[in-house]
This record gives C-alpha cells, structure tokens and sequence, in this order.
C-alpha cells in the first residue's frame, strides 16, 4: 500500500476538479489505519506548501449514517485556513466538485484536549463557546461512491466552513436539547436537535480528541472543531442560499454561486 501515492492521487483531484474512482474499489485491502495516513499525507503536504491547520471536523456522527457505512463510530478530517469563509459573504462553487451542505455545532477551544482518556467534563472545561456552522462537504471520489475508507482517506469529505451566530458559553444552553430550522431559498427544509449528535455534541468531541491521541494529535487552544451534523446532508446548486436558526445560539446564513462570465 502506498501511502504517498494515493495521497498524491486525492490532491491531484481536488486540484483539477476531477474525481477519482472509489479506492476502496482500487485497493480491495485498505484499512481504516490505512486510510487515516492517507488523509495525513496530504494534510502534511497541503502544510508544507502554506495552509495552516486551524481545527478538526467529526464525521458519521449519526446512527443512520454509521448503519449506511457500517460502522460503529464517527470519522473526522482536518481543518485548514484556506477552508474557511466569512458568514454573509457569497461562497463560489467553482472550486468544488459535487458540494453538499451540513449544519452543525462549532465548538471553539481555550484549552488544549489530547487523549487518551479525554472525558464530557475535560471538553466542557476546555471549551470558550459554541456557534452554528456550515461545513460544506465534497468529495474527490467519483459520485459519491464512498465507503468509510475512501471519506476518511479523503479527509472526511470536507471542503469549506462557514461560522456564523453568537459566541455562546456552555453554561448559557443546553446542547442536548437545542432546536435548529434550516431553511433554502427562504423556504423551509428540515429541522433537528443537537441529540442527533451522539446524543450530545460534548460526546462527539471527548470521541475526537481520544481518536487523535492515537496518531499524537491534539485538539489545541484556538481551534475550530465541527461536532457533526445535526441532519442529512443537502446537494447545494448555483445561486442557494441556506440559513440555519439555532435556539440560543443565532444563525448562519450563506449563499453559493458559480463564476459568472
């Protein structure tokens, strides 16, 4: 298995717009192990060449999308600078290949979190607040023909962010209990609440900073973390525009288009 070579693969997609096919249909014996090292690789390269990390996303944190990929636990990929967008300001799709839209809980950290043995009380402790989020999810796969190797491989899918609302302590909502509207083009789409998130985002986080103890990566102080979707993931076409009302916690409002000649 190499782990440079298919690294290079998935950044050579994302770079020419061109997905690649599924590599789990590729590389029949890829491992989960296997496919964090290549989400790695790539990070490292994209580092080398300027882009800073400035958070992680967790993935797959509901039981309908783990039954679909038939796993038992999340999956989460790397956040960098050059992901990031401003809430209000219109976001281009030229640059994606087959962009989805995810609504979701943005914790920022204080303190740094490193597992293992993280627990509900260290992230509470270690968090400054919470915002609603935009994480808009693409893949460099062919259809979004993904297995869970090929998302993790992949980076977990992840493209842009976008944060929006009110920096909110913890002490000030209960995220268990949070109620959220989405609506596109000013028309109702879905709603949920943060339960939907392994029942409690603070969950999903002490999850990811124990899973990247494993490759002595830490959560640090100052970084973004997307705690997971708090419903199914929507395609975005040219000229949407989405806005996600949290209770508690205000709104994230963003529009799409592509290059206009």
């Amino acid at each position: 298995m190499n782990i440079q070579e298919i690294a290079v693969q998935l950044l050579e997609a994302e770079k020419k717009k061109q997905p690649i096919e599924p590599l789990t249909d590729v590389y029949s014996d890829l491992s989960i192990d296997d496919a964090y090292r290549i989400q790695l690789q790539q990070i490292r390269t994209k580092v080398a060449n300027g882009a800073v990390v400035v958070g992680k996303k967790i993935g797959l944190t509901s039981k309908v999308m783990q039954d679909m990929f038939q796993v038992s636990e999340p999956d989460y990929g790397h956040l960098l600078d050059n992901m990031m967008h401003v809430e209000g300001e219109t976001v281009p799709l030229d640059d994606l290949l087959q962009p989805k839209l995810e609504f979701e809980i943005a914790f920022i950290l204080k303190r740094d979190l490193k597992g293992p043995d993280v627990t509900v009380q260290d992230v509470i402790e270690a968090t400054d607040y919470v915002v609603p989020a935009f994480e808009i999810i693409d893949s460099r796969i062919r259809d979004w023909q993904i297995r869970f190797e090929d998302t993790v491989s992949d980076n977990g899918s992840s493209a842009k962010v976008i944060i929006g609302g009110k920096p909110t302590k913890l002490d000030e909502v209960d995220l268990t209990h949070i109620g959220m509207a989405v609506y596109k083009n000013g028309q109702f789409l879905d709603s949920a609440a943060g339960a939907a998130v392994m029942g409690n985002p603070l969950i999903a986080v002490a999850w990811l900073a124990n899973a990247l103890g494993k490759y002595d990566i830490a959560l640090h102080a100052g970084e973004i973390v997307l705690s997971g979707a708090l419903s199914a993931a929507v395609p975005i076409e040219d000229g949407d525009t989405f806005t996600a009302e949290f209770a508690h916690i205000g709104s994230v409002t963003a529009s799409f288009e592509k290059g206009r000649e």
